[in-house]
This record gives C-alpha cells, sequence and structure tokens, in this order.
C-alpha cells in the first residue's frame, strides 16, 4: 500500500468521524417535581420539551426525569443527567435551585436553565412568567363571581411568587367587589392531590364559593364540582375538562417557545446566561377561554383587562397601595418596581392573616 493510499484513506476515515459527529443530536435535559399527567405545571414543561422535538426532530434528544423532590435528590438527579451527556438542562421548580447552582459549577460546559428562581452563574439562565398578571384577570372574576364574598386561595409554599399571585387576586377582586374576603390555605406542597382537595374541603366549609389555587393537579376542581355551586379557575394548564362549570378560566404556561429559542442558541452557539421574565403580552402567559358561566359584561371586562395588562397600558400592581400594616406602598398612578415584585414577602391591605415563616 502506498503512502499515498494510506493518506487518502486516513483522510476518508476523519471525514466520516467529522460527519457523525456533527450529527450527534444536541441532548436537552428536563427535571420536574411532579408526574407529566399532573395536568397542570409539569404537564405544561413537558409540552414545551415536546415543542423542542418537534421543532428540530433527529436534532435533538430530550430526556426526562419526574417526580424530583426539592433538595439533595434534585442534585444527585442533575448530576446523573449531565454525566449522562446532556448539553442543556431545565430545571423547573423554584427549590432547584441551589441544586442547580451548585452542579453547574462541576459542569462548566453544561448548559442550565432554572426557572422561577433568581441565582445566576456563567453557565445558568433563570426563566420565569409574570403569572401574577393572570391572578388579576382571575381576581377579577372572581370578585364579580363570589356570591358569599368568600374567595379561598389554595397555596403551595409562602415564596414570593405566590404571594405575588395571591396579592394580584386580591387587589382585582377587591376593585370590583369591596367586600369580598380572602382565606389562604397554605398546602406545602406543589403536587399533592389528596393535601389539594383537603384544602379546598376546607375552604368551601369555611364559606368560599370562589377557590383559586397554585398547586399543580385537578384535585381541587374535582372537590369544587363535587361541592356544586363553586367556581375554580385552571391553574398552569387549562384543565378544560372542568369546564364550562366550575373551571370558568384559567392560567396557562407556555413554555414551548423559550424551550425552542433556548435550544437554537445552544445549538448555533449564541447561548448566553439571561434573565427572563414575560407575560401576557409575550405569550407565556395565557388566558384560558372565559366560559359562559361568566356574565357576558364580565367577560368582557375580564378580556378588556387581560388586554391592558398585555400592552402594558395597564400595571397589575398600580398604586394607591399600602401594605397589610397600612403603611404607604405605592401612590397614586405608581407602579411596582420588578426588584420589589421579585422579592415580594408581604401581603397588600386588606388581606387578613400572617405569611408563614
Amino acid at each position: 500500500m502506498t503512502i499515498k493510499s494510506i493518506m487518502a484513506g486516513a483522510t476518508f476515515a476523519a471525514s466520516l468521524s467529522t460527519a457523525a459527529f456533527a450529527e450527534d443530536p444536541t441532548k436537552v435535559g428536563f427535571i420536574y417535581v411532579g408526574p407529566v399527567g399532573d395536568g397542570g405545571w409539569t404537564y405544561e414543561h413537558d409540552q414545551g420539551r415536546l415543542a423542542v422535538e418537534e421543532a428540530f426532530g433527529d436534532a435533538v434528544e430530550t430526556v426526562y426525569v419526574e417526580n424530583v423532590p426539592e433538595g439533595a435528590d434534585a442534585e444527585r438527579v442533575l448530576q446523573q443527567m449531565a454525566l449522562g451527556g446532556a448539553d442543556l438542562i431545565f430545571t423547573t421548580s423554584f427549590g432547584y435551585m441551589d441544586p442547580t447552582i451548585n452542579v453547574a459549577e462541576k459542569f462548566p460546559d453544561v448548559k442550565f436553565e432554572h426557572a422561577t428562581g433568581y441565582k445566576q452563574a456563567d453557565n445558568v439562565s433563570v426563566y420565569s412568567a409574570r403569572f401574577y398578571e393572570g391572578r388579576a384577570v382571575q381576581g377579577h372574576i372572581a370578585g364579580h363571581m363570589t356570591e358569599s364574598n368568600v374567595i379561598g386561595y389554595i397555596g403551595s409554599f409562602p415564596i414570593p411568587e405566590v404571594i405575588r399571585g395571591i396579592n394580584s387576586a386580591y387587589i382585582h377582586a377587591k376593585a370590583v367587589n369591596p367586600d369580598v374576603e380572602f382565606k389562604v390555605v397554605w398546602a406545602y406542597t406543589w403536587f399533592d392531590p389528596a393535601k389539594e382537595a383537603e384544602a379546598a374541603t376546607v375552604l368551601i366549609e369555611q364559606g368560599a364559593d370562589v377557590i383559586l389555587q397554585h398547586t399543580d393537579s385537578t384535585a381541587p376542581q374535582a372537590a369544587a364540582q363535587a361541592a356544586g355551586n363553586v367556581v375554580t379557575f385552571g391553574q398552569a394548564s387549562d384543565m378544560a375538562e372542568f369546564g364550562p362549570f366550575p373551571r370558568v378560566s384559567s392560567i396557562i404556561d407556555n413554555w414551548g417557545p423559550y424551550y425552542v429559542a433556548r435550544t437554537q442558541a445552544v445549538m448555533d452557539g449564541t447561548w448566553e446566561s439571561t434573565n427572563t421574565w414575560d407575560g401576557i403580552g409575550a405569550g407565556m402567559v395565557g388566558i384560558g377561554e372565559i366560559t359562559d358561566a361568566v356574565p357576558a359584561d364580565v367577560k368582557a371586562s375580564a378580556e378588556a383587562l387581560r388586554d391592558s395588562l398585555a400592552s402594558g397600558e395597564y400595571h397589575a400592581f398600580t398604586g394607591p397601595l399600602n401594605k397589610q400594616d397600612g403603611t404607604a406602598w405605592l401612590a397614586e398612578g405608581e407602579t411596582a418596581d420588578d426588584g420589589t415584585l421579585a422579592g415580594m414577602n408581604f401581603y397588600v391591605e386588606g388581606l387578613t392573616g400572617d405569611i408563614p415563616q
């Protein structure tokens, strides 16, 4: 065999190796706090994963692990996913924040995206949606729909994201119904159908005829349906199987476009650590169909509120607003800044009860 033929063979082999390497799919991982079939939060994140598969086909490989507890277990699962060759990992719950930062430090070549948190690094982005805009629309409808003037709210954990939602819903319910009262039950879980159903039942027994939730399952919808004349709203996903009543509308989280864009950034080498916080206007927060169980005039005013939030003409936290203890917060026409909203740890005036520490 001549030197020339050996060199030609080596060149051909190298070209095959390069082509095979170039065709290796980008591996994208997802860590979920609940099951993909929860009908709410995790379901919608998984719809975003499927959107990535649809957008890129064989150019990507997606993997996911569901029902991962927040804490040490999350760190273990994240490390295994990084060792398994993931190029990009989405961690989709607040309690994954420190595990994400810790694992990212060990794997500087892997890109991480953490949902609803605030800690960034060179290879860690954060992203969230302005759910409080959707809560404003829900509160507006709830204030009109309640006959008992008691609205129940199932909270997951007392973190700023959840507190913002309670405040926003209350402000907009109170604006249309000065007699409205909120009762909050903390479930201390994101997904536990039994606990969520129990919380809904407790609130109904306390006189609530409207239930809002910041937990992930459809159990509160089922509890309201069994109770009879109790209004509910879908959380994170449409939960339309409970429409047109008790579920009269919903907040829908639309993660697909973001997941596709961030995957594309990894694939073309333009990914950078960013902080994204989008709402109705950007399409990350959707308002599910307002059913005919809602009076036509209320539906029209709720849609007008949605549109003004989307356009930026109106901000959900616009003064005058005081804190729960009566101290001034926002003057007439003043709007809340993102820093205050991101760290919100107080109720607005009129809400009763303490925020657990």
